[in-house]
């Protein structure tokens, strides 16, 4: 049954000649009936009016407005040359029906105008001649329902079929919303990644590289120094992993794991260990804190720390040999303050003015971001005198 319905559903065009055909033959039958003459009409002009009437059933869905014409005009014809109702007039009813449904809204009007008219046009045309006036109204208004009902289902279709639509059309723009939506997530998701990634692995590199330089020029002058610089090589080695860790299972489960193998967040406490772990691999730091620390939102003592580690990295990288650099933590009534500056070479200007590119990392880049993300400013650029300065000012929240 299933597969019938889909077929039928296939083939309209189909569906509607085999009614044509049906009515065709109804109305044949019927006339035969009647006899060879009924009132004054010939009955020679009975028969094209009926196969166009049948025309007008099998091309209603690939011509509505063109149909309802072609049943208008036989509707005339059938005034004019006196051819009384027949049984294939029936597609006067199905033509305001189709063009209600899927005609335009001119045609649909038209349609409801002639379907309202054509009964008093028949009734006042051929009367019944057992009933009164009264009858013939009565009669006029029962035929009339029928045009007024059709037009009406036809018009509440067309008016679903537009909701339908107009839902699809929403299902599908919120689709794309969605993906776009989702397009937007994946990006900022691995730009937080890469951010991670870099503030996690260059870091600690850095110091490692500069502890292997250290360690392979003193090795043989100075083999304790050598093993301390190797001792500190192991360590940040150690800690690197911890924190790729810490990564790697957030990436996994989405979640921050406290306890077990996953090491939490770096916090604003934890910059002075990185102060230390600087003076350490050979770089002076001066770190003072000012003002009254107190507890701050996760984010933004992960972006404090994250701040100052890729500073003091920076600092290793382009300040030269023998450059130094003081971190300031500076807690206000609504902000925390951080000023990083060193006394080196300073970086080289397209790390500064051409949006932080530096080779395959992107530090000053992953700085704006993480200021912004916290709804803080960043200012970075060469200082007076000669090195470089690194300001943020980052909003204080109650921590709950």
């Amino acid at each position: 049954m299933q597969r019938l319905y889909d077929f039928l559903r296939r083939h309209p065009t189909g569906v509607d000649v085999f009614w044509a055909v049906f009515l065709l033959g109804i109305s044949l039958a019927s006339e035969t009936a009647r006899g060879e003459s009924r009132g004054t009409h010939s009955p020679m002009a009975i028969i094209p009016v009926v196969l166009l009437l049948c025309v007008v059933i099998a091309l209603r869905r690939r011509m509505p407005e063109r149909m309802l014409l072609l049943a208008i005009g036989l509707g005339v014809a059938q005034v004019v040359l006196d051819v009384e109702t027949t049984p294939a007039d029936f597609a006067f009813l199905v033509i305001v029906y189709t063009v209600a449904a899927t005609g335009t809204r001119w045609a649909s009007r038209l349609a409801l105008t002639i379907g309202l008219c054509a009964a008093p046009v028949a009734q006042l045309r051929w009367p019944n001649e057992n009933s009164g006036a009264l009858g013939n109204v009565a009669i006029m208004i029962f035929q009339t329902v029928p045009f007024a009902l059709a037009w009406v289902l036809g018009d509440s279709i067309r008016t679903r079929r537009a909701y339908f639509a107009q839902l699809e059309e929403r299902n599908a723009r919120l689709e794309k919303e969605r993906e776009a939506q989702a397009k937007v997530a994946v990006a900022a998701e691995r730009a937080r990644i890469a951010r991670e990634l870099h503030d996690v692995v260059a870091h600690n590199v850095s110091v490692m590289v500069v502890q292997a330089d250290g360690a392979a020029y003193v090795l043989d002058a100075a083999p304790d120094q050598a093993k301390k610089a190797l001792e500190t090589i192991s360590s940040t080695g150690r800690q690197a992993l911890a924190e790729m860790r810490r990564l790697l299972g957030v990436l996994r489960t989405g979640e921050h794991q406290e306890g077990g193998e996953y090491v939490p967040q770096p916090d604003v406490e934890q910059i002075e260990d990185l102060v230390q772990q600087c003076r350490g691999s050979g770089l002076p730091v001066d770190f003072k804190i000012e003002g009254t620390p107190r507890p701050l939102p996760s984010g933004v003592e992960l972006t404090a720390y994250r701040i100052v580690q890729e500073a003091l990295t920076n600092t290793r990288k382009h300040g030269g040999p023998n450059a130094g650099a003081s971190v300031r933590l500076v807690y206000f009534d609504d902000g925390l303050g951080l000023l990083v500056e060193d006394d080196g070479k300073g970086a080289p200007h397209e790390l500064y003015e051409e949006g932080g590119a530096d080779g395959a990392g992107h530090g000053l880049i992953g700085m704006r971001e993480r200021v912004g993300m916290v709804g803080g400013t960043l200012d970075a650029g060469p200082r007076p005198g000669g090195g470089f300065r690194i300001s943020a000012l980052l909003p204080l929240k109650p921590a709950h």
